[in-house]
C-alpha cells in the first residue's frame, strides 16, 4: 500500500492538489516503465514512481547520437538520487529517413523508434512473469498546444502521459519539483540535439557531434543556457539576451572562432534576438 503523505510547505493548494493527484494516478499502476529523458517533466514522473512503485519503477533513458553526452550524465545522477533503478536503451532513429532526413514530424519517428523499443521491453517482462507494466512518459500539459509530433507516437503505443492528463503545467512541474527539494527544478528545457538543425537539412551521427562539442565548449565557459544552430557549415550561437556583451569579449571572441573552426565550422555568428525556444518551429506554416 503506497504511503500516505502530509501536504508539502510552500506549495499553493492548486498544486498540492495536483500532487496528490499524480501520487494517485501512479500508484494505481502495478508497474511502470517511465521514458526518461533527465529533463525536469520526467524526472517528476520517475521520481513519484518510485515512491508509489518502489522496485515495481522501472526509468528508461534512450541513447543516440542526439542525447547530448552532459544530459546523458545528468540524467544518470538524477536517477541515483530519486533511487530509481534506471536503464539505457541504443536507439536507431538515424538509421531511419523519416528521422534523418529531418522532415517537420522529425520528432514522430523518434519517439516511435522509443517507444517501440519500451513496448518490447515491457512485453518481455510481461512474458516472463513479471508486473504488467505501463510505459508512463513526461508530456506536461503545455506540450500538448505546441508542435510535439512525438506525442502522436506515443499515443499510438498507449503510452501514458500523467502530467497532461492532470492537467500538470511547466510551471506546475517546476512548483512541485521545488517544494519535493529536487535540485534540478529550475533546469533549462534542453531539447535533443537535432533541434538545432533547419528542417529539411539532413542530420548525421557526425553533425550532432560537432554541435554537441561547440556547446560544450561553450559550457564550460559558464553559459549554461545555450544553443548552437547548425545552418549548413556555419554555427549560429544563440544565448540569453543578457549574457551576449559576455560572448563579444575581446579575449573570448577569437578563442571561441578558433574553436569552432577547427570543429569544421565555416562560420560563426550570433544571434542578436538571444534564445527563443521553439524558434525553428517558426519555418513551419502558421495555423
Amino acid at each position: 500500500m503506497p504511503a500516505q503523505h502530509p501536504t508539502v510547505d510552500g506549495l499553493e493548494p492548486a498544486w498540492q492538489q495536483a500532487l496528490a493527484d499524480l501520487r494517485a494516478s501512479i500508484a494505481r499502476q502495478p508497474a511502470a516503465l517511465v521514458a526518461y529523458s533527465g529533463g525536469v517533466d520526467s524526472a517528476l514522473v520517475a521520481a513519484i514512481a518510485a515512491e508509489q512503485l518502489g522496485a515495481q519503477a522501472l526509468a528508461i533513458t534512450g541513447v543516440s547520437p542526439a542525447l547530448a553526452p552532459h544530459l546523458r550524465e545528468e540524467a544518470q545522477l538524477q536517477a541515483q538520487w530519486m533511487g530509481i533503478e534506471h536503464r539505457e536503451i541504443a536507439t536507431s532513429e538515424l538509421n531511419d529517413p523519416a528521422y534523418s532526413s529531418n522532415p517537420a514530424d522529425r520528432c514522430y519517428a523518434c519517439k516511435r523508434e522509443l517507444h517501440t523499443l519500451l513496448a518490447e521491453m515491457r512485453d518481455a517482462a510481461a512474458a516472463a512473469g513479471f508486473e504488467a507494466a505501463v510505459v508512463l512518459d513526461g508530456v506536461n500539459h503545455d506540450d500538448l498546444g505546441d508542435h510535439r509530433p512525438g506525442i502522436r507516437a506515443a499515443q499510438e503505443r498507449g503510452v501514458i502521459s500523467p502530467l497532461a492528463e492532470l492537467g500538470i503545467s511547466k510551471a506546475g512541474v517546476r512548483a512541485i519539483s521545488r517544494a519535493l527539494g529536487f535540485p534540478w527544478w529550475d533546469k533549462p528545457a534542453q531539447p535533443c540535439l537535432a533541434s538545432r538543425f533547419p528542417y529539411g537539412e539532413v542530420i548525421s551521427a557526425e553533425r550532432l557531434q560537432r554541435v554537441a562539442r561547440a556547446e560544450a565548449w561553450l559550457r564550460q565557459r559558464g553559459f549554461a543556457e545555450l544553443r548552437v544552430r547548425s545552418q549548413g557549415e556555419a554555427a549560429r550561437i544563440e544565448l540569453p539576451p543578457d549574457q551576449l556583451p559576455a560572448l563579444l569579449d575581446t579575449q573570448l571572441r577569437p578563442a571561441l572562432v578558433t574553436a569552432f573552426l577547427e570543429l569544421g565550422f565555416t562560420a560563426v555568428s550570433l544571434d542578436l534576438e538571444g534564445l527563443v525556444s521553439g524558434k525553428l518551429n517558426r519555418a513551419l506554416p502558421q495555423p
